[in-house]
């Protein structure tokens, strides 16, 4: 790459580029193709000091115009938003940040080389190419790095960790992510550099980035890494907390008895507990196995000398699924959707070294329930009825249907936005077109997104929606 002098006394880096995201968790199924984000980036790196002053623009699935993004990383505390309207990040942004900066192709070789443990494994062939294997851990990440080995460039770096603070990928436990480099480019100054970057995490394409300009020691500003005492101040406040230690519901939003012995409890995501004759049924298992622990205690203190007889699992969100490992532990059945079978077995097969959980102490075969088609679960007045949705959006959720109240859930499919509207009409007039073919009479809808409304609330939404548009003459 130019000598490890060459390395060890860079100062900075400027390099701008193009990329995308694919959407993993955001999609509409679990397999490509996914929803994608596309970037430009201009992104100055103060090496010697491991700050970062990233500027970039976004837009695709989620901004229909070009969003800017600012994200600065100075003496561990990250920003982000606008300039001169940057907010304290948290630990999640922090940890992405410095994988950023410590397995960058400017940094991995000499993280590697610092590093206590450095050890030599095993040849591999790689993208058909002899590669030399060399592996340590840099603080709890456990790292492997592929050197080709006919021209001893790195061509990717692995990474294994958890992200106990992150909302999605703290699902998976042992997140596997591959960078690969390709494109080498030898810049002014005799660095030899990769122009093209890509992610993998756990086997899925990720991340991809395109470098178009690299600039070596270019002038650094201070005032591009200096955040506010306030910024500072929110970020050490917030701390690492990783959803595990998640207080169950909301300390503004009580729980909400829908009918008797129906309970929503509100939260980031919602639970609803349904007592039953012979038992309690659990709508959802989201997040973490410590925020389900709190869910069990819920109910033993709700429902004293009853067992938690089913968990209904409505949707394949990662966020949706995250809580599930623990009922799995505890030996409670699950009720999922047969097209999500292999997402849940793959979430309770999922490797939890670093972080174990109740299941990875103490192995258990999960009790899959799959649901194919309309189903009862229970009798009495709590009766339910777990109806595949089948829709277009709705493709990978199950409907519960109370007959005896009229109430339905509708998964993650009505969302309600702050101003009343709905998230995404077309998702809301998927859930009147079930209840039309399932011949539902509904009167009100909740969800796991959604407090208890008015089923008329949603067929007016689609009713105004379908409204014909009124065309100006000339």
């Amino acid at each position: 790459m130019g000598g490890e002098a060459q390395l060890r006394t860079l100062q900075g880096l400027r390099i701008q580029g193009v990329g995308h995201w694919n959407l993993l968790e955001q999609s509409e199924r679990p397999s490509p193709p996914f929803l994608v984000l596309y970037e430009q980036f201009d992104e100055v790196r103060d090496v010697q000091h491991g700050r970062m002053h990233l500027t970039s623009k976004r837009r695709g699935a989620s901004f229909e115009d070009w969003k800017p993004l600012v994200t600065v990383l100075a003496n561990g505390v990250v920003a982000m938003g606008q300039e001169g309207q940057l907010r304290s990040a948290g630990p999640a942004q922090l940890q992405d940040a410095r994988e950023r900066l410590d397995f960058a192709p400017e940094r991995v070789l000499l993280t590697a080389l610092d590093a206590s443990d450095l050890r030599s494994e095993k040849d591999v062939v790689m993208q058909d190419v002899l590669h030399h294997v060399v592996a340590f851990h840099h603080g709890r990440v456990r790292v492997r790095l592929f050197l080709n080995a006919n021209t001893q460039l790195p061509t990717a770096v692995e990474t294994v960790d958890a992200h106990p603070e992150d909302t999605f990928w703290s699902v998976w436990g042992d997140v596997r992510t591959l960078l690969s480099f390709q494109s080498w480019s030898l810049e002014a100054g005799g660095l030899r550099y990769p122009r093209s970057w890509d992610w993998e995490r756990n086997g899925q394409a990720y991340h991809s980035q395109v470098v178009t300009a690299v600039a070596l020691n270019p002038p650094m500003k201070e005032g591009d890494f200096a955040l506010s005492e306030d910024v500072k101040k929110v970020f050490e406040a917030r701390g690492a907390k990783p959803f595990e230690s998640m207080p169950l519901g909301r300390p503004d939003a009580p729980p909400v008895e829908l009918v008797e012995g129906v309970l929503q409890i509100p939260g980031r995501w919602n639970i609803t507990l349904v007592k039953q004759e012979d038992g309690i049924v659990v709508l959802e298992g989201p997040l973490t196995s410590g925020y389900s622990q709190r869910v069990l205690e819920e109910c033993s203190k709700r429902f004293p000398n009853m067992k938690v007889k089913a968990v209904v699992s409505t949707s394949d969100a990662w966020p949706h699924v995250g809580g599930l490992r623990e009922y799995v532990a505890r030996g409670i059945p699950l009720e999922v959707l047969d097209i999500n079978r292999p997402l849940v077995e793959r979430l309770v097969a999922s490797p939890r070294t670093m972080l174990p959980d109740s299941l990875a102490q103490a192995s258990r075969a999960a009790k899959l329930r799959v649901v194919s088609k309309r189903k009862v679960l229970g009798s009495g007045k709590n009766r339910l009825e777990l109806i595949p949705a089948r829709t277009e959006t709705g493709e990978r959720m199950l409907f519960v249907w109370m007959p005896e109240h009229q109430l339905l859930y509708t998964s993650d499919l009505v969302q309600r936005l702050p101003d009343d509207s709905f998230f995404n009409v077309q998702q809301v007039s998927e859930a009147v077109d079930v209840a039309t073919r399932e011949t539902l009479a509904v009167t009100r809808a909740f969800g796991m997104h959604l407090g208890p409304t008015e089923w008329e609330t949603l067929t007016s939404a689609v009713e105004k929606a379908r409204a014909p548009v009124k065309t100006a003459l000339p």
